[in-house]
């Protein structure tokens, strides 16, 4: 459905420290890197960091990551936590769903970073 999700960061540094770990661990891969935006993806979907001035900054965002296993779910919610994210949320069972296994966190932005096993 999306090609791609563009987030405008005040610093795309500090944002990557952040994102590269955890997107790791779910097999999403730094893509390129150029003066203002980093790009991360899959065969499905883009993900982009743009440094932005601090009045187009992306603030208060929801975005959910799927994960392939409750596992993943637990370390990309560690490596969130290590990579300096606040927890939102730790790994559990969620009412959406008899199977919807999710964790929360906030990015430095404010964004809210839900990672989901729907098995």
């Amino acid at each position: 459905m999306f090609d791609h999700v563009l987030l405008n960061v005040a610093n795309r540094i500090e944002s990557m420290k952040f994102y590269t770990p955890v997107l790791q661990i779910l097999g999403i891969k730094a893509l390129y890197d150029q003066d203002e935006y980093t790009a991360y993806g899959t065969d499905r979907l883009h993900f982009w960091l743009h440094e932005s001035e601090q009045e187009h900054v992306t603030r208060k965002m929801h975005l959910a990551f799927a994960a392939d296993s409750r596992q993943q779910v637990k370390e990309f919610y560690q490596a969130a936590l290590a990579a300096g994210g606040q927890s939102n949320g730790a790994p559990g069972l969620r009412e959406h769903g008899p199977k919807y296994y999710a964790a929360y966190v906030l990015d430095f932005e404010g964004n809210n970073i839900e990672v989901v096993c729907n098995k």
